[in-house]
């Protein structure tokens, strides 16, 4: 059986949702040391400008914390200008509205304390969009290394080239500001599921 190690995501990129596509199995890490600055807690959509990453504000914590303990800070309203910049970067694209209600309750009505709940709860949201059912779970401890598993932790991030994953190979698709900009590979699966719908498992 092939298996894949994957981190928590926040609405994450098309790269990952290939391995929960490709995989006869996915582990998801909870329990490594939590890192800064990665898909854990941001992603990245196509604004009117380019990229734009928008990022989850966390508790402070020590550097020590694991991923599963992470507390989501609500010092200011980050939900509120989450949608409004989905709005503004997916209001023209052909779906927005079409799964804009299913999207909306996350920035409106729901709060999490933890960030790999909100990760998870919004991860279900897009596999039921998606019409993907992968077989995965959850890490109980952490492991440094998996011999028997291909380990995508620290490869799909933005810090790191696409270039490190030989087996994922970005499709173009539409994009609403590509006459602008041009095509922006690996966004966040959203920008995808705005922009083609129920073609975007196809695409992946």
């Amino acid at each position: 059986m092939n298996v894949s190690i994957l981190p928590s995501a926040y609405l994450a990129p098309i790269q990952y949702y290939s391995k929960l596509k490709n995989y006869q199995e996915c582990i998801v890490e909870q329990h490594e040391h939590f890192p800064k600055q990665t898909y854990r807690s941001r992603c990245e959509v196509y604004s009117p400008n380019g990229i734009l990453t928008l990022s989850i504000p966390l508790v402070k914590r020590n550097h020590r914390q694991v991923t599963k303990d992470i507390k989501i800070s609500y010092e200011y309203d980050w939900q509120k200008l989450h949608w409004r910049s989905l709005e503004s970067c997916y209001r023209r694209s052909p779906f927005f509205e079409y799964f804009e209600d299913d999207f909306l309750p996350f920035y409106t009505d729901k709060k999490f304390d933890f960030l790999v709940d909100l990760n998870e709860e919004l991860n279900q949201e897009i596999l039921k969009l998606l019409k993907l059912k992968p077989n995965y779970s959850f890490s109980k401890e952490y492991l440094k290394s998996y011999p028997d598993a291909d380990d995508f932790r620290d490869i799909i991030s933005p810090k790191e080239p696409l270039s490190l994953d030989t087996q994922f190979t970005p499709n173009l698709y539409m994009q609403v500001f590509e006459p602008r900009h041009g095509f922006l590979p690996n966004l966040s699966v959203i920008d995808l599921l705005f922009n083609e719908g129920s073609r975007a498992l196809e695409i992946i």
